[in-house]
């Protein structure tokens, strides 16, 4: 009986885990560049003498869905989306990170942020120079701008773009793309980009509603197993007294 009483609960305490997962993609549907989640689970025996025939549901790492999200064209200057596979390098804590978000702000200093985040080049966060009245990015990431008196387009710095390995990905507590073994990724020159375009989410709604009425009917259905059990264990004490 205890068997089945592991089998409920951690079934149970798997889908609210998932439950978490869905509804945080869902909230982030609207997010610039937002990587949905992929919750996992796996089987494991319970540890212990005599609980050989006791398992449990277990929390996985989750993934990161890289699927490409829809490119929106803005027309502004310091929006970018990558064009395909690939990431922006962006400052984390303790090191390096990477979005797909690419709507970019100059800070007071003239440096080139996406949300608190300095945006990283060939040698370091871009910084740009002062009076600047257009900014220009290339398909290679190439950053071009024009100075208040000038004529012509004088290039500043490179977006690094990285194309990380399948599975190499995890998500920081930042919300960040970092890799899995903390060491950064190199630049990769066949990585693309758009200028004046934005990548939205690559959340779909749908699935996402469909996956959480699936989690829910499955979590109800272990809490019926649970209350099953719980009234075999009664009909048997019952029958010891008897």
């Amino acid at each position: 009986m205890s068997a089945l009483i592991y089998t409920a609960m951690s079934g149970a305490n798997r889908a609210l885990k998932a439950l978490e997962v869905r509804a945080n993609n869902l909230a982030n549907a609207g997010t610039t560049g937002f990587r949905a989640d992929i919750e996992a689970a796996a089987s494991q025996a319970v540890p212990g003498y005599g609980f050989d025939a006791r398992h449990q549901a277990t929390h996985a790492p989750s993934r990161v869905n890289l699927a490409t999200g829809t490119l929106s064209q803005t027309g502004r200057d310091l929006d970018v989306a990558i064009d395909g596979d690939g990431l922006l390098a962006v400052e984390a804590a303790g090191g390096e990170g990477y979005t797909r978000a690419g709507h970019f702000e100059v800070d007071a200093d003239g440096v080139l942020r996406v949300g608190r985040r300095a945006v990283l080049g060939d040698g370091g966060p871009i910084t740009l120079p002062p009076s600047v009245t257009q900014v220009s990015v290339s398909a290679s990431g190439e950053i071009s701008v024009l100075a208040a008196g000038e004529t012509e387009l004088v290039p500043v710095d490179r977006l690094k773009l990285v194309r990380p390995p399948e599975g190499s990905l995890v998500k920081s507590e930042e919300g960040l793309l970092v890799a899995r073994d903390g060491a950064p990724f190199a630049a990769d020159d066949t990585v693309r980009v758009k200028g004046g375009y934005l990548e939205q989410s690559n959340v779909s709604a749908v699935e996402e509603m469909i996956a959480t009425m699936a989690l829910n009917r499955s979590f109800e259905m272990q809490m019926k197993v649970f209350s099953s059990a719980g009234e075999m264990v009664d009909a048997g004490n019952r029958l010891i007294r008897g």
